[in-house]
């Protein structure tokens, strides 16, 4: 499955064809990747990426995760997908990331909104969240710019390289969601 974000930009459904590029991505991003996100120093090799591409494609059929390679202009740019997908509650929460060439391009922005119209309409969901460090401005300027909610913080909520981290929780309910924006 492929969604259409922009004329340049696709968001893929991840594939074991996809882990040579996901690994050059974080390879080269490391140190960009590595502050905020706790599984990184876990992807030392294509295989790991293999590994965790049948761990994501399992729950894609269990129905509980679907993720996506970000795709700009032919090049693995970062990931993003729909996590925690509880079908009862009919919520999940959104997670990203980018490599660090792409940044500061409204990729994420726009990738967030293909995901939003996936979720809602496709899915069915009715909240989604995002949860973001609180030393990770960037990271939160994604649901600010796109009208979530902040409900507040989720204290020492998050392990990344032996540091507690407090993260931001955001929502979005499908009543709120505005597709236009």
């Amino acid at each position: 499955m492929t969604l259409i974000v922009t004329e340049h930009i696709s968001l893929q459904l991840t594939a074991p064809s996809h882990a040579p590029g996901l690994f050059d991505a974080v390879d080269n991003n490391r140190e960009h990747l590595s502050r905020f996100l706790p599984w990184v120093n876990n992807m030392q090799s294509v295989d790991d990426f293999k590994k965790y591409i049948q761990h994501c494609e399992l729950q894609y059929r269990q129905n509980t995760d679907v993720s996506f390679v970000i795709i700009v202009n032919g090049m693995v740019a970062g990931r993003i997908g729909l996590h925690y997908i509880h079908p009862h509650n009919k919520l999940a929460a959104i997670g990203y990331w980018l490599s660090a060439a792409f940044v500061g391009r409204g990729i994420i922005i726009k990738s967030c909104k293909t995901i939003l119209h996936y979720g809602f309409e496709e899915l069915g969901l009715n909240r989604i969240e995002i949860k973001a460090a609180v030393k990770n401005i960037r990271s939160q300027a994604v649901p600010e710019k796109l009208g979530f909610a902040k409900e507040g913080i989720l204290r020492q909520a998050e392990l990344v390289n032996d540091e507690y981290l407090d993260l931001v929780l955001y929502s979005l309910l499908k009543e709120e969601w505005l597709p236009g924006i």
